[in-house]
């Protein structure tokens, strides 16, 4: 395991959890940190620094956003392998400023883990967990339901119908701190006998958690649709992992002639499922929401899974499970042996959050941000309409561009760092050997959500240089 030594400064504006951050980010940029080691549980760095675990646990959520950490469940905390990563130098007194340009300094990250920190609801966070803490309820600190608090359940139950039409009761709702937990405990419930099918590319730390969990695992090809149902059926799973609503990376919609499609596949056999991960169905810019698979689910096939991480922040830590009713009996078995994973704090401070509209308030504010910059970002970029074009714009805080001027991936990604901007390939999403999409290309990912409007006009403006025509 690693041991960490950071100094931290207690009267600098900067927050702990952010010096705590770039300390970790700085050594992993500069080798000191190498890819694959274990970095202490944020239990024992918040006793070692003598700071809040939440604090510790905020620096974490970040780098595990970025893609520094990743995290392996019941093992801990572990730095990724990253390929191009921008190292940085050992800085000294004498060190000389790295000026924009020069190859290792990446001034511009393209990120597509991250999100918007600034617009983080501090204050009214703070407010209502104060408020909470001051009722001086005892029970609030002992143990609680392991499915979650009833009322978190009932809120989540109301905002899911109203927003996202999935049609549930709060006993079918577990909550869970993030999705890996949820996937474990789904795990669990549902056996590991069971070959799941999940399309290319995909959201590949998902494969890795089944894959670790052991289940037997296959990729389906997409077409423009999504999931190839018809493949689907010839490869034998049981269980269909997809994302209808934003395929991530692709971010395609699944119209709904594939999602009946999908929907019958699964109502053909007994004992198959289809795993929804709805990850960030907030952020549409094109027309509302597209509502949920299990809402038009009338056989109780679908298993939703959703997050708070990409809407309000990835250190709340609160996911959540809407299970059929056919395997609630499998559930509250398993249960026994479980207990919550979220504080009861945190998950009442998120239920007033809701309750007394809060989040609508947010999400609305942040749709304007994220919007803005979206709009920024597919002006700038029309400009290179000549070098690449643009898909999968329609939704959430990133989107692709796909080289139409002959460019490889390698070249792409090495000229964009020779001009401090950091891209990320769609071929790193692609998991075994499948057919090709119809007409697809070198692409490459940029995600948004992390710059600022300014960052956005100068990054392009450096692609534009760095991705002229061979």
């Amino acid at each position: 395991m690693q041991e960490l030594t950071i100094s931290l400064n207690p009267k600098s504006k900067v927050p702990l959890y952010e010096q705590i951050y770039h300390y970790i980010k700085q050594d992993i940029q500069r080798g000191r940190i190498r890819a694959g080691e274990k970095l202490p549980s944020g239990r024992a760095l918040s006793a070692c620094l003598e700071v809040s675990r939440s604090t510790v646990d905020l620096a974490y959520e970040q780098l595990l956003s970025e893609g520094y950490l990743e995290s392996v469940p019941c093992k801990g905390y572990y730095v990724c392998q990253i390929e191009d990563l921008c190292h940085f130098k050992e800085e000294t007194e004498e060190r000389m400023p790295v000026l924009p340009g020069k190859e290792d300094f990446c001034a511009y990250d393209f990120t597509p883990r991250g999100i918007d920190l600034e617009g983080f609801p501090y204050g009214t966070w703070r407010k209502l967990t104060r408020n909470i803490l001051l009722d001086d309820n005892k029970e609030l600190f002992q143990l609680g339901d392991p499915k979650g608090e009833w009322e978190l359940r009932e809120t989540i139950t109301r905002y899911l119908y109203q927003a996202r039409g999935v049609k549930c009761s709060p006993k079918q709702v577990v909550i869970g701190a993030g999705n890996d937990y949820l996937l474990l405990l789904l795990s669990v419930i549902l056996g590991t006998d069971h070959r799941i099918a999940m399309e290319t590319p995909t959201y590949k730390h998902a494969y890795q958690i089944f894959e670790q969990l052991g289940y037997a695992l296959c990729t389906v090809p997409m077409d423009a649709s999504g999931m190839e149902v018809s493949a689907l059926e010839d490869s034998g799973a049981r269980i269909a992992y997809v994302m209808p609503s934003h395929q991530y990376p692709l971010g395609i919609v699944m119209p709904i002639k594939r999602r009946l499609e999908l929907l019958s596949w699964a109502s053909r056999e007994e004992g198959r499922y289809i795993i929804e991960d709805d990850y960030d169905s907030e952020f549409r810019y094109k027309g509302k929401p597209i509502p949920a698979l299990q809402g038009t689910d009338q056989r109780e096939k679908v298993i939703y899974i959703g997050t708070f991480s990409k809407s309000i922040a990835p250190a709340i830590r609160i996911s959540y499970l809407v299970l059929p009713n056919g395997l609630l009996g499998s559930c509250e078995e398993t249960l026994l042996s479980f207990s919550s994973t979220v504080s009861r704090i945190d998950q009442m401070t998120l239920n007033h959050f809701l309750k007394d509209g809060h989040f609508e308030r947010h999400l609305n504010r942040m749709r304007t941000i994220y919007g803005r910059k979206h709009e920024i970002l597919l002006g700038e970029l029309k400009k290179l309409s000549g070098i690449c074009k643009v898909t999968g714009e329609r939704a959430g805080v990133h989107l692709l561009v796909e080289f139409t001027n002959g460019m490889t991936e390698k070249e792409a990604i090495a000229r964009a760092r020779a001009e401090g901007v950091r891209v990320y390939p769609l071929s790193e999403y692609e998991i075994g050997a499948s057919k090709p999409r119809s007409g697809e290309g070198v692409t490459v990912i940029l995600g948004y959500a992390t710059l600022s409007e300014e960052e956005l006009f100068e990054a392009v403006k450096r692609l534009a240089g760095a991705w002229h025509a061979p």
